[in-house]
């Protein structure tokens, strides 16, 4: 495994490279944005959880050699930072290329932190969203005068 020689000055930058990577199915580029150190955890969506680098990539490489192009889009962002880490908790929205069908958003949080190469991916956990379509919205209390 050759050594990453990536830097990103930003968490941004690092999450915009992680998902550039996923989109298209780069194992060398996904694991320049890893933190080197080996606490690192990815958990996919209903999967095991993996700890380290070395079983973080045979996770990836197995998904990615599974030969299906991803499309990947982010939404509702919430970032919390401070100088040596940086947590984003977001919506993760992804299909296969080529299958139309409307896939419910992924509940994602991705941790960085901030070390000699700049800003890296330490944890990375996404989980299925709630089924909340039957759930029944509850109005507000009315005052009547």
């Amino acid at each position: 495994m050759s050594a990453p020689t990536s830097t990103y000055p930003s968490p941004d930058d690092a999450e915009q490279a992680f998902y550039d990577a996923f989109a298209h199915s780069d194992l060398e580029a996904m694991m320049s944005v890893w933190s080197e150190d080996e606490e690192t955890v990815c958990v996919h969506p209903g999967g095991s959880r993996f700890t380290g680098l070395a079983a973080i990539r045979e996770s990836w490489k197995q998904l990615f050699e599974t030969g299906m192009k991803f499309q990947v889009r982010t939404s509702s962002v919430v970032k919390t930072h401070s100088a040596l880490v940086a947590v984003h908790s977001l919506l993760q929205h992804v299909s296969v290329e080529g299958d139309d069908t409307m896939t419910p958003p992924l509940i994602t949080t991705n941790v960085y932190t901030r070390g000699p190469r700049g800003w890296q991916l330490l944890v990375h956990h996404t989980s299925p969203a709630p089924d909340t379509s039957g759930l029944m919205m509850q109005e507000s209390p009315r005052t009547v005068h």
